[in-house]
């Protein structure tokens, strides 16, 4: 009996010091480092990795032992936006990430699966932003996302093709554009770069977006695509970029690194891109940017206008621990402060929405400012002003439509159908 009950008596005083630091652990566990995942694109070969990763650093350093952000590398842009899309879809977010704001990502601003950061905005943070910019990402009165990066994606024009060519202008009409591309395929270079692939055709797109411009004007999304002749009009111009050698013969099915990595080759004299791309034209293909010239399309009834839009809004998971959402602010709040914007700008050439003192510009980030100042009026893209399906109809058109397979009336029918 005795010998029974020493041993109770010793699993009971075992028991106290477990129940103590069991405590102690539940406690402490409320105290511990914060782990923040932060899903981005801007990794890799993406101009912006460098300064966002010294950044991640600096922010983890700063923060040793309460918050730790791990950055979960995305490098490919298609399959990052089908990942984002799904896990928004089925009501789940990374801790931090970035989307595009369009139709349909403002969509998921409706459930309760993005923080809300309308009331943080209320005080000095909105201060970090450019005047108008925070209202471009509320909805509703609602702002469940922070603008970022802004794309503004002029033309690229290697004039020492244009030069080669015989060409010393940059076409302002589109008959001259025509009589420019002659002379380059006779010169043994490729006028275009073109794209159906990838999740929006980008290049193309963008192609559209500047020959709409020039056909209807600073209102042509306020027409209704499925019947105005405007849209019919443009896409018998985007498909003529496709006939003849005005493009490469990869251009259909072709995707960014296709469309982008000719124009770094110094093959294709015209290209579109933003203002992120200046710094790996820089590093990769020194020729071609010293050679690089940024201005507007060619016009028609209307000229000099531009394409502009929001291009990254920085977002976050809702979560209902306050030590979780506390960290993901104070993170948010350190990406946004004007000064290391103005690094991740400076560094990459990106033009943000949060205000950047103090970037230098190099010559073609000289032109880019030059081109969206002098601009007859901005437009916001095709890819802005419809859902996600519909944009993925626009490659899916587009590719029947350059391999003759579909007229540019059918091309618009095909994509009107899925408008909403």
């Amino acid at each position: 009996m005795k010998k029974n009950f020493l041993i109770a008596l010793l699993a009971i005083l075992l028991a106290v010091p477990s129940f103590v630091f069991a405590n102690g652990q539940a406690e402490s566990a409320g105290a511990k480092e914060v782990e923040v995942r932060f899903s981005t694109i801007w990794v890799g070969a993406d101009t912006k990795a460098a300064p966002v990763k010294e950044l991640v650093e600096e922010f983890n350093a700063a923060n040793a032992g309460k918050i730790k952000v791990i950055i979960e590398e995305n490098p490919d842009l298609d399959a990052y936006r089908s990942k984002i899309n799904t896990m928004l879809g089925s009501g789940s977010a990374p801790d931090v990430f970035s989307f595009n704001p369009d139709q349909t990502s403002f969509m998921f601003y409706n459930s309760d699966v993005l923080m809300d950061f309308t009331d943080e905005l209320k005080g000095d943070w909105a201060k970090s932003f450019v005047d108008g910019s925070i209202a471009s990402a509320t909805v509703n009165g609602k702002t469940k996302s922070l603008p970022f990066e802004m794309g503004y994606t002029p033309i690229w024009y290697n004039m020492d093709i244009f030069k080669k060519a015989g060409v010393n202008e940059i076409p302002k009409t589109f008959d001259e554009f025509w009589v420019a591309c002659d002379k380059i395929k006779a010169a043994g270079y490729v006028p275009t770069s073109q794209m159906t692939g990838g999740t929006n055709a980008w290049t193309s797109m963008l192609w559209y977006c500047h020959i709409l411009n020039a056909l209807g004007g600073p209102n042509v999304w306020e027409k209704d695509f499925a019947t105005d002749p405007v849209f019919v009009e443009a896409a018998a111009i985007l498909n003529r970029m496709y006939q003849d050698g005005n493009t490469t013969v990869d251009a259909i099915g072709g995707d960014a690194g296709v469309s982008g990595g000719h124009f770094l080759a110094g093959q294709t004299a015209m290209f579109i891109n933003g203002p992120w791309y200046i710094g790996r034209v820089q590093s990769e293909a020194p020729e071609v940017f010293a050679a690089t010239e940024i201005g507007p399309g060619p016009g028609a009834e209307f000229s000099n206008g531009q394409v502009g839009f929001p291009q990254s809004n920085l977002v976050a998971a809702n979560s209902k621990d306050p030590a979780k959402k506390a960290a993901v602010l104070s993170f948010l709040k350190w990406m946004t402060k004007p000064e290391n914007a103005a690094r991740i700008s400076q560094a990459s050439g990106a033009m943000l929405a949060v205000k950047t003192p103090g970037v230098t510009g190099n010559r073609v980030q000289t032109q880019f400012n030059e081109a969206i100042n002098n601009a007859a009026f901005l437009q916001t893209h095709f890819q802005f002003n419809f859902a996600t399906d519909v944009m993925a109809e626009f490659g899916q058109a587009l590719a029947k439509m350059a391999s003759g397979k579909a007229t540019p009336e059918q091309f618009v029918a095909q994509i009107a159908s899925k408008i909403r």
